[in-house]
């Protein structure tokens, strides 16, 4: 497992705020068409059938298909990168890090400027606790990759 120092978490801040921004985009864009086939189903049902141009729903369902696609390989892209997504929604983003002899996770959420909190593996976000002297004085020669 990667671990990160503070400030090269914090570095990543902007590329991963891009790629969030892009992932929940097209989260949006699937639900949005999901949606469309959805009252288009409700519609044929309430007027006991109808017409319906299916090639407009199979490419309706296709774009559900592909910005669910470009939805996975972003989340990839940031889980390629050692950084964890808890919560795409919420854009709730982990970094292992190596406090003493544990690994510990800095805890960011899209909108927050800084990562200013972290949490033990087994607590999570509810467990979140500000980020103290211990993290900011150590250095990427003291928390290297394993």
């Amino acid at each position: 497992m990667k671990t990160f120092t503070l400030d090269e978490a914090q570095s990543l801040l902007p590329v991963l705020e891009a790629l969030l921004k892009r992932a929940l985009d097209a989260k949006r864009s699937a639900e949005n068409a999901e949606s469309d086939i959805s009252d288009l189903t409700k519609r044929i049902y309430l007027a006991g059938g109808m017409r319906v141009d299916v090639s407009k729903v199979a490419k309706m369902r296709a774009e559900v298909e592909t910005q669910m696609q470009r939805v996975r390989e972003t989340v990839a892209e940031i889980d390629e990168i050692g950084v964890q997504v808890k919560d795409l929604d919420t854009g709730l983003l982990d970094f292992p890090y190596r406090l003493d002899d544990e690994v510990v996770l800095l805890c960011w959420r899209m909108g927050e400027t800084s990562i200013e909190h972290w949490h033990t593996m087994e607590s999570g976000f509810k467990g979140r606790q500000p980020v103290d002297e211990r993290f900011r004085r150590r250095s990427s020669s003291t928390n290297r990759p394993n």
